[in-house]
């Protein structure tokens, strides 16, 4: 057993940073690249020159479209996390074990991530099941994870401890994606009769994966040893300290704002993350040039470029403040909605990819590390992270509900990418009404 290790050691920064590591496989092959893919070759039906002629699924007896149907299960997931986090992450800090939790939900995750390897349109339900608690395993896991960032570095370490974990991450999930993509694309030379095989290979790769590296993490991650016993009033404990932790929120002005800003902003960032890929196998025209290889290079562009990304903006950060830069970053991620508006061919998608990875990076850094700048000093910081997620978490249920329905309606998701230019926009507004005095 590792001897525990004090706050703001190397070391357990590192280890801290390695869980990005392992479940970052998940965000980039099963939410944003291989997955998608699959789901899109599975429900869409395209004629000789690649263009969508049938788009419809067939789910618990009705006809829907198909993102539309990946949308609504993606924002009920998210309604289920929003209710969850701040009950467990209550109940983590009453009791002390919220290491415990970030296991569970991060097995769940993985689990569900190998059950995608049954993933078929005659049982589309239990795909989607599959899916869906996929979702809650890797969103419930980092409410846990990040709660830890307050505990594991000082304040002016939490900038560059964040832009580590994210680009471990990136670097981490490209390995594993080229490695599965080498099957696929060579799945003769790999001994599978067609793509199908090590496709769904790629799902089982993914909770493998996932699983067997979170242990390092585990290893230096502080115990939190238990400081109260279970009880039946455990749930009421739970959610008085969740409405404890929201009085003293509303009592904070600058983090009240940052919030409110985060909110928004973040409404339009998580359903970028979770459409693009979908995005681009409907309303990008790739004729002449491979579909599969088109997005696969978008996607890889947007994680290595998101590295550097990560790194700048903590730079910036530390000469011009935080809030500022998260301004700028906003202003890049209006421009970029307006332009993918716009997009017609694969290479508007490639050069659309790298603005992208370049403030995906930056934004999903700097707005974590933010926070935790700005919480007060405190040893429950699971409860404070939990609001952190909720916020982020019924942001997207908000967003991707109205994607689903602007798809559904106008059977374009191309008119559903003006309203998040809108969404950066008040993004924008709100950090602008931070007190220059009070921004960090």
């Amino acid at each position: 057993m590792a001897k525990p290790l004090p706050k703001g050691h190397s070391k357990l920064i590192r280890a801290w940073a390695f869980y990005d590591w392992a479940n970052s496989v998940y965000s980039l092959v099963i939410s944003s690249a291989i997955f998608p893919i699959f789901y899109g070759a599975l429900t869409l039906v395209k004629n000789e020159k690649g263009q969508v002629i049938d788009d419809q699924v067939e789910f618990l007896g009705f006809s829907i479209n198909n993102d539309s149907l990946i949308s609504y299960v993606t924002a009920f997931a998210f309604v289920c996390i929003s209710i969850l986090s701040p009950l467990l992450s209550g109940i983590a800090d009453y009791i002390g074990n919220k290491r415990v939790y970030m296991k569970f939900f991060n097995y769940l995750g993985a689990f569900s991530c190998i059950g995608l390897n049954w993933f078929n349109l005659e049982n589309i339900e239990i795909g989607l099941t599959f899916y869906f608690f996929g979702l809650i395993g890797f969103w419930g896991s980092i409410v846990f994870y990040n709660s830890y960032l307050p505990d594991i570095a000082y304040k002016n370490q939490q900038d560059k401890a964040s832009a580590l974990g994210f680009s471990l991450g990136y670097i981490g999930s490209v390995l594993l994606l080229l490695l599965c993509l080498a099957m696929i694309m060579n799945y003769e030379t790999f001994g599978f009769e067609d793509t199908a095989q090590p496709t769904r290979l790629s799902f089982v790769l993914t909770g493998i994966w996932w699983i067997g590296f979170s242990q390092y993490s585990y290893v230096y991650l502080p115990k939190s040893f238990k400081k109260n016993t279970y009880s039946k009033e455990i749930f009421f404990n739970g959610f008085k300290e969740i409405k404890q932790v929201f009085n003293q929120i509303k009592s904070i002005p600058t983090l009240h704002q940052y919030l409110g800003a985060f909110f928004v902003y973040s409404m339009a960032v998580q359903t970028i993350m979770l459409v693009a890929t979908y995005f681009g196998i409907e309303e990008i025209n790739w004729s002449g040039q491979d579909e599969t290889t088109g997005l696969i290079i978008s996607i890889l562009l947007i994680q290595l470029v998101a590295i550097a990304g990560a790194y700048i903006a903590a730079r910036l950060a530390t000469q011009f403040g935080n809030i500022l830069v998260l301004i700028y970053i906003n202003s890049i991620w209006v421009c970029i909605c307006v332009y993918a508006f716009f997009m017609k061919t694969p290479t508007d998608f490639y050069i659309a990819a790298f603005f992208v990875g370049l403030v995906m990076g930056a934004i999903q850094s700097l707005s974590r590390s933010t926070y935790a700048k700005l919480l007060p000093e405190t040893k429950e910081t699971t409860s404070f992270f939990s609001f952190y997620d909720v916020t982020e978490k019924i942001g997207i249920v908000f967003s991707m509900s109205i994607f689903g329905i602007i798809s559904q309606l106008t059977d374009s998701m191309r008119n559903s990418v003006i309203f998040l230019a809108v969404f950066f926009g008040i993004g924008i507004f709100l950090l602008i009404r931070i007190p220059k005095l009070a921004r960090i």
